[in-house]
């Protein structure tokens, strides 16, 4: 049971990572201190495959109009995506990614929407940050150098995702352990130098936890250990950067409930020093965030 003794064994077996400092996230000139404010990430699928029904975005006109909503409730960047991650959902080539995306990003720029394009696709990632996006959410390892010049050409904020293969849509298993956290810094070390390499200094880690993995289907044991990642994230705060977690909507758990999950999951994210919460709940975790600032208990 998660409880105030746990959550004690937790900070006194790490008590130096307590006092990590980040950095703030940098989105073209915009600076988010998230030391005090955490960011939040909303997210927009423009895949009928994807799993979350309410994020969907059934035209362009759609997407476009959510995106002002999201980022009316709250977000700070609406990470837009053309191909679900799930393992079921069929490929979309980067030609079909562009005309989905392009359109949207160039529709609701101008109202002052933040997009992050989520692809692993060297001509979607240069497309997409030629049409206004200024995130790109990297959810690859395969064209590492190509995308990373492109996201320093158009100084663009990349969030580095933890990814097994290729790119997120080969399936792989991931470590199941009593402690994820050595593994991920050693997959994010070499993968930071790898972009800094390349003149990318604006940097966010994502551990992954809202991906398919083919040995984390029982949902019980998926939502453990998601849970396990987001409250040791402030771990990982080690390499200096600020850390991004999808937050679960662990419909296993919540059933009819379910669009509350991403709240209370927040509030791990928020004792775990996550610094950007990805949602598909934008108003509910703007709230979330707002009383765990304001409660001073």
């Amino acid at each position: 049971m998660l409880s105030l003794q746990r959550l004690t064994e937790l900070a006194t077996a790490f008590p130096e990572a307590l006092t990590y400092e980040v950095a703030a996230i940098e989105v073209d000139d915009q600076v988010i201190a998230t030391s005090t404010r955490p960011a939040i990430m909303g997210t927009l699928n423009l895949s009928r495959d994807s799993t979350y029904r309410e994020s969907i975005a059934t035209s362009t006109q759609s997407a476009i109009r959510k995106a002002r909503m999201m980022a009316a409730a709250g977000a700070d960047i609406v990470d837009i995506g053309a191909e679900s991650s799930t393992a079921a959902a069929k490929r979309v080539d980067a030609k079909a990614q562009i005309a989905s995306l392009v359109p949207v990003i160039e529709g609701a720029s101008d109202a002052g929407v933040v997009f992050s394009a989520e692809t692993y696709e060297p001509e979607v990632v240069h497309a997409c940050l030629d049409a206004g996006a200024q995130v790109l959410n990297l959810t690859g390892t395969e064209h590492e150098e190509a995308i990373y010049r492109l996201a320093a050409q158009y100084n663009a904020t990349v969030i580095i995702c933890y990814v097994r293969g290729a790119n997120v849509r080969e399936v792989s298993d991931i470590d199941i352990d009593d402690d994820p956290v050595p593994h991920l810094l050693t997959h994010f070390e070499e993968r930071v130098a790898r972009a800094r390499s390349f003149g990318v200094d604006r940097l966010i880690i994502d551990p992954g936890m809202g991906f398919y993995y083919g040995n984390l289907i029982d949902p019980l044991t998926r939502v453990r250990h998601q849970a396990r990642v987001i409250l040791n994230s402030f771990r990982l705060r080690k390499l200096g950067l600020p850390v991004c977690q999808a937050l679960p909507h662990a419909f296993d758990l919540f059933e009819d409930e379910f669009r509350k999950a991403e709240g209370f999951f927040a509030v791990l994210a928020s004792l775990g020093g996550v610094s950007l919460w990805r949602t598909h709940e934008v108003a509910h975790v703007r709230a979330v965030r707002e009383a765990m600032a304001l409660l001073d208990v």
